[in-house]
């Protein structure tokens, strides 16, 4: 007698969880491909990182963190070569503590725990980023904020961008060491006020408060910097515009004294410097040194600066730690600028002029002139100055012809 069924499928046991089967096929094939389809991108990404890499490394300013120096034709120093951003490269030591300390305070509180990554940051980030569509919040440590301004892609901030620069941060902790990554963000981060780097932007905002420094490669400005100043200098990097202290300098005072809270919260700042901090004034225009031409001559550096980089190119002229002789001659250099001051009464009157000396056996210019002061206009006379000749040629006309026994008359 046959059993009566108790499947519901006409007794057919094979029929029984099919369709949970090819569920089952489903995802397993989907989840797969998912992997795979990860992979590939992290592959891709870890593809980049190892492009980047290289040539973050070998970038000559991050192995010398030295500007190359001008030297007269007797070997007498001139100054130091800069690029148009007028970069002062300074070493880790050059940087006061007082400094190292507000960047990290404020950027980064646990750069010398992590591995050039935030994972909780950059989860907040990437979150916050995905539910706008938009970079909107950022989470990045000090070691991907200088990937970030090493490789120019602060207009590029897409989420692939963001992890490229996280995977590229990750790999850079282990092969330099954080003392070497803290100094070369500072020296290529913008402080505001045209300042590039972190000894040009304690020129810019506080030369006049320590005067002296600044003037030879032993006494940078940076290294005397005060806990106020330093804490100044660290909160404008967020926003160089929006914490500018001469544009802004509520909002300026208001940065500050956050990152001097954050140095005193994290120990970087007995309580009594804390509150004598809070108490000093942000600096205003007339306190300000803008950026200028890092030589004693520079209508002269200026000049010369392109035939050298035409020849080493960009990055070892201005990076290289080179020592450059030039054919300038220091005491007719000092003799021409005297001469022109005394015919023309000196730096505060109107009229300009240029002068340049030139060696006639060689060629070389000895000594230029180019106007009246540099810091005042750049132009260079002596260079830049394509005036047809006019009445300039009349007195040789004139000698000519008395030579010649012609009469004024």
């Amino acid at each position: 007698m046959p059993t009566p069924s108790t499947n519901g499928n006409g007794g057919d046991p094979t029929a029984v969880g099919k369709p949970k089967v090819k569920k089952l096929r489903l995802a397993l094939v989907l989840l797969g491909l998912g992997a795979l389809a990860l992979i590939s991108t992290v592959f891709g990404m870890m593809m980049a990182v190892a492009a980047d890499l290289p040539k973050l490394e070998d970038r000559e300013q991050f192995r010398s963190a030295r500007n190359s120096e001008l030297l007269d034709v007797h070997g007498k120093p001139l100054g130091i070569l800069t690029g148009s951003k007028n970069v002062v490269l300074v070493s880790f030591d050059k940087i006061a503590p007082v400094m190292r300390n507000a960047i990290i305070a404020v950027e980064d509180k646990r750069f010398y725990q992590n591995q050039g990554i935030d994972l909780k940051g950059m989860g907040r980030a990437l979150y916050s980023d995905v539910i706008a569509r938009k970079s909107v919040q950022g989470g990045s440590t000090i070691t991907q904020q200088f990937v970030k301004n090493a490789l120019s892609a602060q207009n590029k901030r897409t989420v692939f961008e963001k992890l490229r620069e996280a995977a590229l941060a990750y790999h850079l902790t282990r092969k330099w060491t954080k003392d070497k990554i803290l100094t070369e963000y500072l020296n290529s981060t913008y402080f505001g006020q045209g300042a590039y780097g972190i000894e040009s932007a304690a020129r810019t905002y506080f030369a006049k408060q320590h005067p002296g420094c600044g003037r030879t490669r032993e006494t940078p400005c940076v290294q005397m910097l005060r806990p106020s100043e330093a804490a100044l200098l660290a909160g404008v990097v967020a926003s160089p515009t929006a914490f500018d202290p001469i544009a802004h300098p509520v909002a300026s005072t208001g940065r500050r004294n956050l990152v001097l809270r954050d140095m005193r919260d994290q120990g970087y700042l007995p309580e009594p410097e804390y509150r004598a901090a809070l108490q000093e004034a942000i600096p205003t225009q007339d306190d300000l040194t803008p950026p200028q031409e890092k030589t004693q001559w520079p209508y002269f550096t200026s000049w010369a600066r392109q035939q050298i980089v035409n020849k080493f190119g960009a990055t070892r002229a201005f990076a290289g730690g080179l020592r450059i002789r030039t054919s300038l001659d220091l005491e007719l250099q000092q003799a021409a600028q005297k001469a022109v001051d005394g015919q023309l009464g000196g730096p505060g009157q109107h009229p300009s002029a240029a002068l340049v000396a030139i060696d006639n056996k060689t060629g070389e210019v000895r000594a230029m002139v180019g106007g009246r002061d540099y810091a005042r206009s750049s132009f260079n006379l002596a260079t830049q100055g394509q005036r047809q000749p006019g009445s300039s040629f009349k007195p040789f006309t004139l000698a000519a012809a008395l030579q010649k026994g012609y009469s004024a008359d």
